[in-house]
């Protein structure tokens, strides 16, 4: 449940923001009401952009070069002319639609412009109104329980940072009041214990918590992000459940894998070798295939973590800002007691964690860097809250999901070669292919459609659409996924 602004201060400060600034340049493009096809997608303008931008840059992941002078909410123009309905909104990270009017009067107020003339080291020079704009841009909607928030440049590094909070959390319990020996202080100069010393983070097989060094090691989802680089060898990894499908008709098994899983879980932790500081979980496996697991899941990875004396840490970085249906998606754990750390990024447009203040560490300039985080990502982050509340867009994301799923489900019936595994809450919904092949011919006969989707995994199609998808834009997509899933059968499976 989104809460409400705290304090009446805060309150003042946003409504002073909304009447108070006078937007200028601010994009005047409508939205249109349906994709427009110009060329085939990537078209010949785009392969010449990536063609130069080829001799500066890696371009081989890239899809196809963008317009954003002329995006505008839900759609993505290219520089071919063609307009795409964005149901992928680079990767999960756009929340409040292309050139968004809030977003475009923060971004050229006088306060942005001092935030980008003069950066500042904020863990040594914080701005004299930094404060206010924590609390605008992040404290309104933290997680219950947390605090306090760290704020930093990026999802891996938010992950990675959490690691440091956990990893010092657990020396200072096993310290206790002592300070660090001179042992202790000369070893890790060496990289050796007693002052490294082997301890462990856990997550779970087919995670993703992102590419930096730290991150890879606890990032499970494919062996290309990991190869070629060193890992913490000790750091375990635990089951996550593979639910199937649909839930209602496996309920018996589902249950039963779960409780494989939790009873894993508690094994490891109880018996590693290592001692495990910390247990990271994302809310639903994002990177690696659209994986869920049930509330109750979730309630015993709590659980057995407390018993453990081990911390959570709730990687939210592709689920939170409301893609789920609530700001974040572990809120509907019904969790009684909160995780020790909730991470972010994406669509917040800005990185971090939540944290209490028991996770500080003992000492200043431990879990430091120069600019720990950025005004200016702060500031579009405080844009974007104000567009999530004053919009209401975490109830329409759940009305719009509602309905995308309720069509969803019919379409898995009569193409259900295709579409298989329909699953998800709010919009932040997937299905899966029955082979990889399969899933890239979809993607790319959707985008010659008008559409643009990704992949996540070995064979999902995942949905990461704004918030401000409505119902129109859901019928406008419908159409055109029939029409291909309709030609992809009469091409596979022609009938007699």
């Amino acid at each position: 449940m989104i809460r409400a602004i705290r304090g009446a201060s805060a309150a003042a400060r946003v409504a002073r923001r909304a009447g108070g600034v006078q937007a200028r340049g601010v994009s005047d493009l409508a939205e249109p009401s349906e994709p427009h096809v110009a060329t085939a997608v990537p078209g010949p303008q785009s392969a010449r952009v990536l063609q130069e931008l080829g001799q500066l840059q890696d371009t081989r992941a890239a899809v196809f070069a963008a317009d954003y002078d002329k995006s505008v909410g839900n759609y993505i123009a290219d520089v071919d002319g063609n307009v795409l309905l964005d149901m992928y909104c680079q990767i999960a990270s756009i929340p409040v639609g292309y050139n968004n009017p809030r977003v475009l009067r923060a971004a050229q107020g006088p306060e942005m412009a001092r935030a980008l003339a003069n950066r500042p080291a904020l863990g040594v020079f914080p701005p004299r109104d930094w404060a206010g704009v924590l609390r605008d841009a992040f404290m309104r909607v933290a997680p219950r329980g947390l605090d306090m928030v760290f704020t930093t440049a990026h999802g891996s590094d938010a992950n990675e940072l959490a690691y440091k909070a956990a990893l010092m959390h657990h020396a200072r319990t096993c310290r206790g009041a002592r300070a660090a020996s001179e042992r202790e202080l000369a070893s890790v100069m060496d990289n050796q214990a007693p002052g490294a010393p082997d301890v462990a983070i856990l997550s779970f097989s087919r995670g993703f918590h992102g590419r930096t060094f730290g991150a890879l090691s606890t990032t499970r989802s494919k062996a290309l992000h990991k190869l070629d680089i060193p890992a913490f060898a000790s750091w375990p990894r635990a089951p996550f459940p593979q639910l199937r499908y649909p839930l209602d008709k496996h309920a018996g098994a589902n249950a039963q894998e779960e409780k494989r899983c939790v009873e894993a879980l508690e094994r490891i932790l109880r018996t590693h070798p290592v001692p495990v500081a910390a247990v990271i979980v994302e809310p639903v496996q994002s990177e690696g295939g659209d994986r869920h697991a049930s509330a109750e899941f979730f309630r015993a990875v709590r659980s057995v973590t407390s018993e453990c004396g081990v911390l959570m840490i709730v990687d939210e970085v592709q689920t939170g800002c409301g893609a789920t249906g609530s700001f974040w998606a572990h809120e509907q754990w019904g969790l009684q007691a909160p995780p020790d750390m909730v991470t972010f990024s994406k669509k917040m447009q800005a990185a971090g964690f939540y944290h209490t203040r028991a996770l500080v560490p003992d000492q200043a300039y431990r879990n430091f860097n120069t600019w720990l985080g950025d005004p200016p990502r702060a500031l579009i982050a405080r844009a974007i809250v104000d567009e999530v509340l004053g919009q209401g867009l975490v109830a329409q994301v759940r009305a719009t999901g509602a309905y995308l799923l309720s069509h969803l489900q019919p379409l898995a019936i009569r193409y259900h070669r295709l579409v298989q595994n329909v699953r998800g809450a709010g919009t932040f919904l997937a299905f899966d292919c029955p082979t990889a092949e399969l899933r890239a011919e979809l993607l790319h006969l959707l985008r010659q459609e008008g559409v643009n989707m990704g992949g996540s995994g070995e064979l999902a199609v995942r949905f990461r659409p704004m918030l401000t998808l409505a119902k129109p834009h859901v019928n406008v997509f419908l159409t055109r996924l029939e029409s291909v899933l309709n030609k992809m059968d009469q091409k596979h499976w022609p009938r007699a």
